[in-house]
């Protein structure tokens, strides 16, 4: 079994990729494989609705001038999913959203192809906004008829700095329960 983690922060090892890590890790301590992909320094493009996905049946996005099919295929190939972002002005950063759009749209045209996989977001948060973002990842979810994976607590760490998460000691637990549910519901549904 293999869990993919998308850390949508523009900081390369920040406070999203913190809580993803520890998510992952109690992933990994039940056998199961998992891979983070940082999108900060990236600039993914939003989807220009020019349906060639849906035409082809390829699946593909015509748009070639970024990483977005490579995550296609590994989205494609994981049991589970992990999207990760920081609160920006009160949602998801740019490239998660890019990223949402592109994969969303074309494992949707070519046959649901996320359907019964299990998801979870995950939000780093200074302040406010965090159970926005947190609605904006889980809409990756439900459209693909996948299934959420739920934690002790709403997936959300609090910190500014790069860090600062740690010191969240009730984010970081919940982020620990999130890997052992996310674990314990592939084995089940491997079962």
């Amino acid at each position: 079994m293999k869990v993919i983690a998308f850390n949508g922060s523009a900081r390369k090892n920040g406070n999203t990729a913190i809580l993803l890590n520890t998510a992952l890790a109690e992933l990994e301590r039940d056998g199961i494989q998992t891979e983070l992909v940082q999108l900060a320094g990236l600039t993914l493009s939003g989807c220009d609705a020019c349906f060639t996905c849906r035409d082809r049946k390829d699946k593909q996005c015509v748009i070639e001038t970024d990483p977005v099919n490579e995550y296609v295929e590994k989205v494609l190939a994981a049991d589970g999913i992990l999207l990760g972002s920081p609160v920006y002005f009160g949602d998801i950063t740019t490239n998660m959203k890019a990223l949402m759009e592109r994969v969303g749209l074309v494992v949707r045209v070519n046959g649901d192809l996320l359907k019964r996989k299990v998801g979870a977001g995950v939000v780093a948060v200074r302040r406010g906004g965090a159970m926005h973002t947190l609605n904006s990842l889980n809409h990756f979810f439900t459209i693909g008829q996948m299934i959420i994976v739920g934690s002790s607590y709403w997936n959300i760490g609090i910190g500014r700095e790069a860090g600062q998460v740690e010191t969240d000691d009730e984010g970081m637990q919940t982020m620990r329960t999130l890997g052992q549910n996310m674990a314990w519901g592939l084995t089940k549904l491997k079962a």
